[in-house]
């Protein structure tokens, strides 16, 4: 047996884009690792595009904006997936059409379907699928390194992304009147990503990030899938309602010498 005892367990992932994406490189490290990845994408469209990339592994359609979706699938994995040994939720979305706009001017509709698609997911994922958990299930979700620090580009998703982390704590204590299911997330620093590429200003926000961190290199999305991988073992069972920061030491580093001196010899 390998180090993170993830042979033969079945692990549902949600949000598979690209091969770009936090979820595939989780897939492709857990599959490394012996488990058996079952993937959940948006639409059939999604399907289809992904179906070479994601090989023989089965491969189901729902849309988390729709509850009826979420409700479908609980169905179709109940009788093909009955035993669930872990989630991942890689599920995010904002609406960032008009551009980024002061914080105080971003509208209800855009802000409420933000938190719709990426923070109520995450509950309603781990509600309805709860009967196809195992009792030290490991459900996971990706957020960020910090929802405090005021990035203006990224604007609104900051608060969605924290509200995120907050329910870690409520949904592992409500679970744990049945059950021994651990829920944590991934906090990575900025990525290299195709949805991070839809965020206005976001390649100068990641290329600053490469000046900030100790190493002068941004975190690679291989690192946060690593991380994400322990977290949905049984060798992390001791880590629970965590968002588990990975930025490389980015958050040491703001004052870094050099990068001071170039900010002053701008002005």
């Amino acid at each position: 047996m390998s180090f993170l005892q993830l042979e033969d367990k079945t692990i549902i992932i949600f949000g598979v884009a690209n091969r770009k994406s936090v979820a595939y490189h989780i897939g492709e490290t857990i599959t490394q690792a012996g488990a058996k990845p079952v993937y959940v994408v948006r639409s059939e469209i999604r399907k289809e595009q992904l179906q070479n990339l994601l090989g023989d592994f089965p491969i189901y359609v729902c849309d988390v904006e729709h509850p009826e979706q979420i409700k479908a699938l609980y169905e179709q994995l109940r009788t093909n997936h009955p035993e669930i040994h872990g989630i991942v939720h890689s599920i995010a979305f904002a609406d960032y059409e008009e551009g980024p706009k002061p914080f105080h001017e971003t509208a209800k509709k855009q802000f409420l379907r933000a938190f719709d698609i990426s923070c109520y997911s995450f509950i309603a994922i781990a509600n309805t699928l709860k009967d196809l958990l195992v009792q030290d299930a490991s459900v996971i979700t990706i957020s960020i390194s910090t929802t405090t620090m005021a990035s203006e580009n990224y604007g609104f998703m900051a608060p969605v992304k924290a509200a995120l982390d907050s329910s870690l704590a409520f949904l592992t204590k409500s679970f744990s009147n049945f059950s021994k299911v651990r829920f944590n997330a991934v906090g990575p620093s900025l990525l290299k990503t195709s949805a991070s590429a839809g965020i206005p200003g976001y390649v100068d926000s990641y290329l600053f990030a490469e000046k900030v961190i100790p190493r002068k290199q941004a975190l690679q999305t291989q690192e946060a899938a690593n991380v994400a991988a322990f977290l949905l073992s049984p060798r992390s069972s001791g880590i629970c309602a965590q968002t588990v920061v990975v930025d490389a030491g980015m958050r040491i580093n703001y004052f870094d010498n050099e990068v001071i001196r170039n900010t002053l010899s701008e002005e």
